[in-house]
């Protein structure tokens, strides 16, 4: 039988009351808590994870909308502390779990939140409430697209952003399976970064050699698909580098300007521009491929997955985290946590 916990009335959350680029868009309420539904659990959080894609949902400039007044974060962790029926809500009941929000309701940087159980995941003793919170938006994504690259019999890959936290995951998990990556940073210093964490080929956009070295290196290893968070002027230069027939794959728009892709590209090189969206690829798969996954994503959460916590805040000073990790994507995670302990 389920252990019972003792369920709030209310409860305290980071709410966005409109997407604007300004500061002030969201607040700390008090909430009351909805009733369950069928399938349905209740996650007392511990910790929710600030991603990109957070970023951009609080301006209005994400993929999706919810209706507002909401509670912002695609992902997060916690204790899992009711359930609305079902058995795979009730199995949940008690365990510490990895999550993601629903994709019409509020997100995790609040005390609770409701989401659905085939949302959630649970977490071994090996896996930390912390490494747990970040889960699924970077691992997934740097699985999904490395995935692609082993179907489609690339023979290797460029990527850029390369010293974000995804960027490191692809490098770690790259080497893990032999597949040579060419990794595109903006700075020196990052250079030095990745070449410390095993990268062999890195290359600085800066400098004025970029475009040569990237054609010369990229022909030699035949890397023809490039994973790209970062579109802008970037995409279209370097995959006018890469091979004949060559692909990139856009996954972010971190410069936020419109690709720079010259038709010659596509008419007399066969170059082409696709994108990649966890959240239209996530239902494209079944059920059990998705626990496949993320089953080997939490074996290798220590190691090829492991990300960088910069650091967490409590959600009463959720705008300061938000404002943390805007400034310094590179250095690490910033999570919103409530500080508790199993």
């Amino acid at each position: 039988m389920a252990k019972k916990f003792e369920l709030p009335k209310s409860y305290l959350a980071y709410e966005l009351k409109e997407y604007s680029n300004e500061p002030g868009r969201a607040k700390i309420v008090e909430k009351e808590l909805k009733p369950l539904k069928k399938g349905e659990v209740l996650l007392k959080v511990h910790s929710g994870s600030i991603n990109p894609s957070d970023l951009m949902f609080m301006r209005g400039l994400y993929g999706i909308k919810k209706k507002l007044p909401v509670v912002p974060g695609f992902e997060g962790s916690g204790l899992v502390i009711a359930s609305g029926g079902g058995w795979r809500a009730n199995s949940l009941v008690g365990k510490p779990v990895a999550c993601v929000a629903p994709n019409k309701g509020d997100g995790p940087y609040a005390e609770y939140m409701i989401t659905d159980a085939y949302s959630c995941f649970t977490l071994g003793k090996d896996v930390s409430l912390e490494q747990g919170a970040c889960l699924f938006v970077n691992p997934i994504t740097a699985w999904a697209l490395l995935d692609q690259v082993v179907r489609e019999k690339h023979k290797a890959y460029v990527q850029t952003a390369a010293a974000s936290a995804l960027g490191k995951m692809l490098l770690r998990l790259s080497n893990k399976k032999g597949i040579p990556g060419i990794h595109v940073v903006r700075r020196k210093e990052q250079v030095d970064l990745l070449k410390s964490l095993g990268a062999e080929h890195v290359l600085d956009s800066s400098s004025p050699n970029f475009d040569r070295e990237l054609r010369v290196l990229s022909n030699k290893l035949n890397a023809t698909i490039m994973l790209d968070a970062v579109a802008g002027e970037i995409t279209g230069r370097a995959l006018a580098a890469m091979p004949y027939g060559s692909k990139c794959v856009v996954y972010g728009a971190l410069s936020e300007e419109p690709i720079s892709y010259h038709a010659g590209l596509g008419i007399f090189q066969d170059k082409k521009i696709e994108g990649y969206w966890l959240s239209s690829w996530m239902p494209q798969q079944s059920p059990f491929k998705i626990w496949k996954i993320t089953s080997e994503i939490r074996s290798l959460l220590g190691k090829e997955f492991q990300t960088q916590i910069a650091a967490k805040y409590p959600l009463k000073e959720a705008d300061k985290a938000i404002q943390e990790y805007a400034n310094n994507m590179t250095r690490g995670k910033v999570l919103i946590s409530n500080g508790w302990e199993l």
